[in-house]
């Protein structure tokens, strides 16, 4: 079996690029899983990842910790409104994994800022997963 993150990072990754309506907002090559230099905004980037195991006596699990950030040039209203879209795209259907089970993916806190050096928009979301493995 391949890593449950991994496993669900590439099923948030295919269920957000799924979705016109935020493909029309950051554009085909703006859902990245990472924000280089010049990346073309606006756009839509996965940010940290943090793993803690969520065992319990009876069955194995992961506890996902999830950011992803939503980038604007022009300004705190678009950023704002990309990091909405996304998290109505994640929250009406969970993304389905192969060898583990979704149990739930909760959206914990949206933080939005103005970066000083670039002059750039961010909304920054935090999400929850958590991921019961599968016995194979």
């Amino acid at each position: 079996m391949t890593s449950p993150v991994n496993e669900f990072l590439a099923a948030v990754q295919a269920r957000l690029s799924a979705d016109a309506g935020l493909v029309a907002l950051v554009g085909a090559s703006g859902l990245r899983d990472r924000r280089a230099d010049r990346l073309d905004l606006p756009a839509l980037v996965l940010g940290t990842v943090e793993t803690r195991d969520y065992s319990t006596a009876s069955e194995a699990g992961v506890e996902i910790l999830m950011t992803l950030e939503a980038w604007s040039a022009t300004s705190r209203r678009e950023a704002e409104a990309i990091a909405a879209k996304a998290r109505v795209v994640l929250g009406d259907a969970p993304p389905m994994l192969a060898g583990a089970v979704l149990v739930s993916l909760r959206h914990r806190r949206t933080v939005s800022r103005r970066e000083v050096k670039t002059g750039f928009f961010a909304a920054e979301m935090a999400f929850r997963a958590v991921v019961e493995l599968t016995v194979e």
